[in-house]
């Protein structure tokens, strides 16, 4: 099942590096989901989730490479909002692999909510920045 589709119109940021990584990171949500919501067995969601989160530290590390490299004036705003999201996923992933919650619906519909507040808001402020 797809939870969210990448579309240039939405969330396109044109710069290169960020448009292909935001696809990758939105295929391993969508994985992530459709093996939740479809009854997968709780250890091939919780690989799915471990990369997911892996990917998406990744992602956040480059893109605030980039910011720092370019000296984009909004940088700091914008590593607390990734702060904020890795600190709801890695307490997620703990709670998760001590079967103290679970990758539900609702889970893959914040994550989604915050895709779709973040990337128009801050991703794509960038844009001017990162491809000076």
């Amino acid at each position: 099942m797809t939870l969210i589709t990448w579309t240039a119109e939405q969330y396109g940021t044109n710069v290169g590096f960020a448009d292909e990584e935001h696809q990758i990171l939105f295929d391993k949500l969508n994985n992530l989901y459709s093996l939740a919501t479809g009854g997968a067995e709780r250890s091939a969601i919780g690989a799915q989730l471990d990369d997911l989160i892996a990917y998406v530290v990744g992602h956040f590390a480059h893109e605030e490479q980039e910011m720092q490299a370019k000296g984009f004036a909004n940088f700091a705003n914008h590593k607390a909002e990734h702060e904020a999201l890795i600190g709801i996923c890695a307490d997620l992933q703990k709670k998760f692999h001590t079967g103290e919650a679970d990758v539900t619906d609702a889970v893959g519909q914040m994550v989604k909510g915050w895709l779709d507040s973040h990337i128009p808001t801050f991703d794509k402020a960038y844009a001017g920045a990162l491809n000076s």
